[in-house]
């Protein structure tokens, strides 16, 4: 006999995934509508084939040209760990095929450059975070981008130094009132117009933009050609619609998710809910990003990766190499059934199991190529399709050819982490910095013991990305003041080299 009431919560519970997973689509609807009708059908595509292949970095090569050229890269790759194994101190693969890597020690800090760095910090001047953020203003114009939407004359008084107290204060965490009571000469009411009014997120990007493409001092630190991706918990209060209780980082809030370039400076921030997998998110930003750095690699920790992101971060020609804890627990793809390592054939697990099906993704290349070009042509969200592309979607062919791609490439990025120890220390680098920007950009958020006020989603991500400009702002003029001190340590005699 079937209880009705065990039925009905099993069916429900089926319709919730499915939902999810986006097997299932409900007309009319915003979030579970029916992603797949945003996709440009594939007449509309094609003329925007080659521009798309060379945006990316690669040639307009048609199904069979794609599939060899992944397949090639799986090959070499293991191919070159399998050569190398035995002048490879640091690997160990077990009898049961799962790999280790010993810890190497960090080399420290030549002495000389901690004598530069206390002299450095000695002779730097003191400065206020206003009068850094009003130098900048003067100097590289970010302020340009606020105004009216309806046009470029601000009709307010002195907008240079409106802008730069809506600045400080918005993302020092300072309410309009709370910054009025302490501030001479200006409002809470000017105050409140100017951040509602004035300024938004999309000029918020535009003056973030400006500043990273003016930041030509801080490239002695870094190319551009590398960026980290990494979230940190942002305390909300409980009652707004994305305040969730975080696990990974504990107490209440959301995620302010930085893109920090190799240079230090960010050069784009979301703020997202603490219950979703970051990996989510990782592409939309890269694709926002409209500075004049445009990285080709991209790190991230292990929440910023999983095998569909690895197939969409391909597509776009960016390089992941994320910092994956739990690499011994991921699966090793072989590139051929019929091929035998010598001496790092067990990490592939057993023969004729796991092996990428690169029949599958051939056939399919069209399908990837039209979700690829759609994102480009801004018809479909990366966010949204990551939601939907999930491990356990059963109809999704797209999800299906998603994950054959992701595998290959996620397992050429881990045979390239295995065989290099300069890759790994360069990952590390990179996802350090990203962790240190992230306790920077608390640090300057200082009000309100960090805790956002507001409860508009809009708002709150409005006052993250005033948080990234105003952390750029000073590192930029932490850079100018660096050099000034440099120059006169050249003059006294110090001897400076790039290193």
């Amino acid at each position: 006999m079937v209880v009705r009431k065990h039925f009905e919560a099993m069916v429900l519970t089926y319709l919730a995934e499915e939902l999810r997973i986006g097997d299932i689509a409900v007309t009319g609807a915003g979030e579970y509508a029916d992603w797949r009708a945003n996709l440009l059908p594939w007449e509309e595509c094609e003329p925007l084939l080659e521009g798309f292949c060379a945006r990316a970095g690669r040639p307009a090569a048609a199904a069979a040209g794609f599939t060899e050229r992944l397949r090639h890269a799986h090959l070499d790759a293991a191919a070159a760990l399998d050569a190398g194994y035995e002048d490879n101190a640091d690997l160990v693969i077990g009898e049961d095929g799962v790999p280790s890597l010993k810890q190497r020690g960090s080399a420290g800090t030549p002495e000389a450059a901690e004598r530069l760095a206390e002299a450095v910090a000695r002779r730097m001047p003191e400065r206020s975070l206003l009068s850094v953020i009003a130098r900048t203003a003067y100097w590289l114009g970010w302020h340009h981008h606020f105004g009216l939407a309806g046009g470029s004359d601000p009709k307010i008084a002195d907008p240079l130094g409106r802008y730069c107290m809506a600045v400080f204060t918005g993302r020092a965490n300072i309410g309009p009132y709370e910054a009025a009571r302490h501030i001479s000469g200006v409002s809470a009411r000017e105050l409140s117009m100017v951040r509602n009014r004035h300024i938004d997120l999309k000029k918020l990007n535009s003056a973030i933009a400006t500043v990273v493409n003016e930041l030509d001092v801080v490239k002695a630190w870094g190319d551009g050609t590398a960026v980290a991706a990494d979230g940190t918990q942002v305390e909300t209060y409980i009652d707004n619609l994305l305040a969730e209780t975080s696990i990974r980082y504990g107490g209440v809030g959301g995620i302010a998710y930085h893109y920090i370039s190799d240079t230090y400076v960010a050069l784009f921030s979301r703020f997202i809910p603490c219950g979703v997998w970051e990996a989510v998110h990782l592409i939309e930003g890269l694709l926002a990003n409209t500075s004049d750095i445009q990285p080709s690699t991209v790190h991230a920790d292990t929440q910023g990766q999983s095998a569909p992101v690895f197939a969409l971060a391909t597509l776009f020609g960016f390089d992941l190499m994320p910092r994956i804890r739990n690499f011994r627990d991921l699966i090793f793809f072989r590139p051929n059934e019929h091929l035998i390592y010598p001496h790092v054939d067990a990490l592939f697990g057993e023969r004729g199991r796991n092996v990428i099906d690169w029949k599958l993704i051939e056939r399919h290349w069209q399908d990837l190529m039209q979700v690829a070009i759609s994102i480009s042509e801004g018809r479909l969200s990366s966010a949204t399709l990551m939601r939907r592309l999930r491990s356990n979607s059963r109809k999704n062919r797209i999800y299906k050819v998603f994950r054959e791609v992701g595998g290959s490439v996620r397992t050429v990025a881990l045979l390239r982490y295995l065989a290099d120890p300069q890759l790994r220390g360069r990952i590390t680098a990179a996802t350090n910095k990203v962790e240190s920007y992230n306790g920077f950009s608390h640090w300057l958020a200082f009000g309100n013991n960090g805790v956002l006020a507001d409860n508009d989603p809009d708002e709150q991500e409005k006052l993250i990305k005033m948080n990234t400009l105003l952390a750029n702002l000073v590192i930029f003029h932490n850079a100018l003041d660096i050099m000034d001190v440099v120059r006169k340590l050249v003059a006294e005699g110090w001897l400076i080299t790039a290193d």
